[in-house]
Order: structure tokens, then C-alpha cells, then sequence
């Protein structure tokens, strides 16, 4: 998933967005209530974490205007401010989820994967496979035949997305975009190295080739050759 954190706290930006990365998640950060909203409107998120107290724009004002351009973006409203009357505020201005500060990581975690399921059932599968190689989100595990894949968090990353979109040609964008948040082409061939070392990995001798690659278009990850 991609997600976006509304967050002033420095520090509690920093400690949401890296423990959301370690689960496979990418996250992006705004410290204020505008640069939220420009970011939200700018660019796809399978969901926002918005902080309610927010320099320059409150954080229900950001989902109200969210709101009126018709973004329909799931939110998630993080907050002190956590008495019934502050939930119910947040949720009419157009929150989706309420979850009061001090909060755990994982029940966190969960909400974020509830709202963007019911956005989008196939954004939280748990597990993916293609003829015998299977994925498994939840475990961090990599399997083919049965045997164990080891892969550094970005060839996870990397395979996982290939994986969601087995069958289908992945363009060289669609993965700057979506493994690497890169919205321009930084001009080398960090896509073929990453790629390389994955088909290195995921190959084995005397089995169908599974990743292969579509010349002048991208890649595809398919099963049967």
C-alpha cells in the first residue's frame, strides 16, 4: 500500500512512517495541514493518517476539503483528542476511522488494512502465487517448490508487485512509481539491476521461467512460460 502521514510530530512521523515501511507499506510524510492536501490531491494513496492538530490547515478541515473535490480517499484520523464527541466530529467532517493517541502499532496497522480493503479488496491480499512460487505478505516468506527465497526488503517489495499484477506487462513507470515513489526517471538502470538479481533468485535450473521480460514495454510475471 501507499500511504500518506499527516503529522506535525516530527518524531512521531518518523516512528509511524518507518514501522509502516518495515511491514512492506510505503509511506510519505507532511508536517502541516497544506502540504497534506496538496500531497492527498497530487498524487494516488491507498490511505491518509491524518493528525487532527495540524499547523496552517486543522487536519478536519484538510478531509472537508478532501472531501469537497470528491476525493474519496479513505482517511484515517490520528489524535489526542480522543473523548466521544472528538470521534464523532472527525467522522461526520468525513474521517473514515478514528483511533485516539497514545495507540498501538499494530491495532493501527489493522485499521489502515481494513479501510483499504473495503476500498480495495486485492490491496491486502495476504498471499500471491504463480505456478509454484508463492508469496505470503504476512509471513515476509518466499517460496518456490516449497523452498525458502531469501530477498532484501526492495526485491520483496519488487516481486510482490509483480505478483499482484500476474499476467499483466508492468511498465518501467508503473515500478518507479509503485516500489521505488519515484515520480520521474531518474535515468539508470536500477530497475534492470533489481530485476536481474530477483530472476536470479526466483529461476531455478530445469523449472519454467517465470519473470520475463517485454521488450520496449517492461515485464511480466506469469506462470506456463
Amino acid at each position: 500500500m501507499k500511504l500518506l502521514i499527516v503529522e506535525d510530530d516530527a518524531e512521531a512521523a518518523r516512528y509511524l512512517a518507518q514501522a509502516l515501511r518495515e511491514s512492506g507499506h510505503m509511506a510519505d510524510v507532511a508536517g502541516d495541514g497544506e502540504l497534506g492536501l496538496e500531497m492527498a490531491m497530487s498524487s494516488a494513496y491507498d490511505v491518509l493518517i491524518v493528525d487532527r492538530m495540524l499547523p496552517k490547515r486543522d487536519g478536519l478541515s484538510l478531509i472537508s476539503a478532501l472531501r469537497a473535490q470528491d476525493n474519496r480517499t479513505p482517511v484515517l484520523i490520528l489524535s489526542a483528542l480522543g473523548q466521544v464527541d472528538d470521534r464523532v466530529l472527525g467522522l461526520r467532517a468525513g474521517g473514515d476511522d478514528y483511533l485516539a493517541k497514545p495507540y498501538a502499532f499494530t491495532e493501527c496497522l489493522a485499521r489502515v488494512e481494513a479501510l483499504a480493503r473495503r476500498q480495495n479488496p486485492a490491496s491486502t491480499q495476504l498471499t500471491y502465487k504463480v505456478g509454484d512460487l508463492l508469496l505470503d505478505r504476512l509471513a515476509h516468506r518466499v517460496t518456490r517448490a516449497g523452498e525458502d527465497i531469501l530477498l532484501q526488503p526492495r526485491e520483496f517489495r519488487l516481486l510482490e508487485y509483480l505478483m499482484r499484477h500476474a499476467g499483466q506487462v508492468v511498465t518501467r513507470t508503473m515500478l518507479l512509481e509503485n516500489v521505488w515513489d519515484y515520480h520521474f526517471d531518474p535515468q539508470t538502470n536500477v530497475i534492470d539491476v533489481h530485476v536481474s538479481r530477483l530472476r536470479s533468485k526466483i529461476e531455478r535450473e530445469g523449472a519454467p521461467a517465470l519473470l520475463h521480460t517485454v521488450r520496449g514495454a517492461g515485464y511480466v510475471i506469469r506462470d506456463g512460460g
